[in-house]
């Protein structure tokens, strides 16, 4: 059997969504059994066999119905002449939706980012901090469900995935010219929402700075600063705590409208 789980990790990480299908129930004559997989990505590009043939075209054909409606679904072909097939059986698929949720990126693995994944753990984010520092992005107080990387933030940039309605970033690295230069560069992004950890001193500043070099006044609107929820919270855990709750509330409002 094929290693799909490390295509699964690959598909997973890039943040585009794909398509899980695999064969639940066969009946009769069929050219594979419960449990085979294949995976699919939103361009029909597909990793794995459930059979090959007119079958796997018509599984693709599900797979991007899938994907355009948004929900899950289990399809149900009867291989005879009328699908292209001779088998005489039939097969049950159950096509499911990966990285359909809501992501944030969090830059910087400091105290604060630490805080903010291990509160944003098993809620409806998938949770990835990038850090540069190797000290950091390894340290053991990172939920391992969260997906680390280690990386200049600018960079990471430059290569990530970003969805208008489900991406959202927190900017918490230690040094104000990072972000600085991590709002301008995510501005220019799609993005659900855009976070700023410091005071309105400081943001005050940043747009001063950002507005002079060139970025324009309606993509700087588009950042919080200070980022989270005021509940008076000083340490690490209750600043992390006020961020994810207004993340997601944030993902919450939209998403049911």
């Amino acid at each position: 059997m094929w290693k799909w789980w490390d295509q699964y990790r690959e598909l997973t990480e890039s943040g585009r969504p794909f398509v899980v299908a695999t064969v639940v129930k066969s009946l009769g004559s069929t050219p594979r059994k419960p449990g085979t997989k294949m995976l699919i990505n939103e361009n029909g590009k597909f990793w794995g066999t459930i059979g090959g043939g007119q079958l796997e075209v018509l599984v693709l054909a599900e797979a991007a119905k899938v994907l355009g409606e948004g929900s899950p679904r289990l399809a149900r072909f009867d291989l005879c002449p009328r699908t292209g097939q001779c088998c005489g059986g039939s097969t049950e698929v159950f096509l499911e939706i990966e990285n359909q949720g809501p992501r944030v990126y969090i830059f910087g693995a400091g105290h604060v980012g630490q805080a903010l994944c291990r509160t944003l753990v098993e809620t409806a984010f998938d949770v990835h901090v990038i850090d540069e520092r190797p000290e950091w992005i390894d340290h053991a107080r990172l939920p391992v469900e969260v997906t680390r990387h280690l990386s200049p933030w600018r960079k990471f940039v430059g290569e990530a995935h970003f969805d208008a309605k489900k991406t959202f970033a927190v900017i918490v690295t230690p040094s104000h010219d990072e972000d600085r230069e991590l709002v301008r560069d995510l501005v220019q992004r799609p993005l659900a929402f855009v976070g700023l950890i410091g005071s309105r001193t400081k943001w005050a500043r940043f747009q001063s700075q950002l507005l002079e070099s060139g970025v324009g006044s309606d993509a700087l609107r588009r950042v919080t600063c200070p980022v989270g929820i005021d509940i008076g919270g000083e340490t690490p855990q209750e600043i992390a705590i006020s961020i994810a709750a207004q993340l997601l509330r944030s993902w919450n409002r939209d998403s049911n409208q």
